[in-house]
């Protein structure tokens, strides 16, 4: 499905569960698409409305020329969420989504009731390491980078699963122009004062085996927001709902049951 971002792209998105009950929002990191909570949504209860979506350059959002911010990144959801009428969700991020979250849950408190940040941090890397990885992109496309990311996602463990070519080739299926125009955006995010300022529920997450975003960069995100929670996952890497998709989706649970109604 498609509905129009803050300056017309048709973002793709689905929907599942209960269209009546608690929606749960999900954002994807840099280099996946809606697929990578399928793990997660599968294990959910049915009475949810459940409501995943590709960021622009991934999966089948368009691809317009970057360079992107998070602050655009953030109204793209923005716009999709006014559009179908969602309030008060719970907002899942990781890496890049959850960088877009620390800014929605800003810019538009209306929208997110409470929120998951899944191995994020309110700056993720250097200027340089991302121009780095940009260089290397234009040079040899996504190929070039495919196998260094897999070791920086996933855990020792993992990388030896026979499913492991499904994340790679999913990578590798992002385009190269909306990759790199994702990458502009975190090169020159730092949420440090956004994030400082949040003041709803939030569970932080993070992987003791991320080489993506390292423990001592979530926490020092948790750290920033006045009553969060933090919780470690030992021997998983920068995408959990891969990783341990029942162990994330009961966090998760526990999290909606703390605070909401449900």
């Amino acid at each position: 499905m498609g509905l129009p971002a803050q300056d017309g792209v048709q973002l793709h998105w689905k929907e599942d569960g209960n269209p009546d009950g608690q929606p749960i929002v999900f954002s994807n990191s840099l280099g996946t698409d809606l697929g990578l909570w399928d793990g997660v949504v599968a294990r959910l209860p049915a009475n949810f409305r459940i409501i995943r979506y590709d960021t622009r350059g991934h999966g089948q959002s368009p691809c317009p020329p970057g360079p992107y911010t998070i602050a655009g990144l953030s109204g793209d959801i923005e716009g999709l969420l006014d559009q179908l009428g969602v309030k008060d969700c719970i907002f899942v991020g990781v890496s890049l989504g959850g960088m877009i979250g620390q800014h929605l849950a800003i810019a538009r408190p209306d929208l997110i009731h409470a929120m998951l940040l899944s191995n994020t941090a309110p700056k993720m890397g250097s200027a340089s390491a991302w121009q780095a990885r940009i260089d290397a992109i234009q040079h040899g496309g996504l190929l070039e980078i495919a196998d260094a990311v897999m070791e920086r996602w996933f855990s020792p463990a993992f990388l030896k699963k026979p499913d492991l070519p499904k994340w790679r080739d999913m990578l590798i299926a992002t385009q190269a122009r909306g990759y790199v125009a994702c990458c502009q955006a975190i090169s020159t995010a730092d949420l440090s004062e956004t994030s400082k300022a949040l003041s709803l529920p939030v569970l932080v997450m993070a992987g003791q085996a991320d080489l993506a975003c390292p423990v001592e960069d979530v926490r020092a995100l948790a750290s920033l927001i006045s009553g969060a929670t933090l919780k470690l996952m030992p021997g998983v890497g920068h995408l959990p709902s891969v990783e341990a998709p029942a162990e994330f989706t009961a966090h998760l649970c526990d999290f909606i049951e703390e605070n909401t109604n449900v």
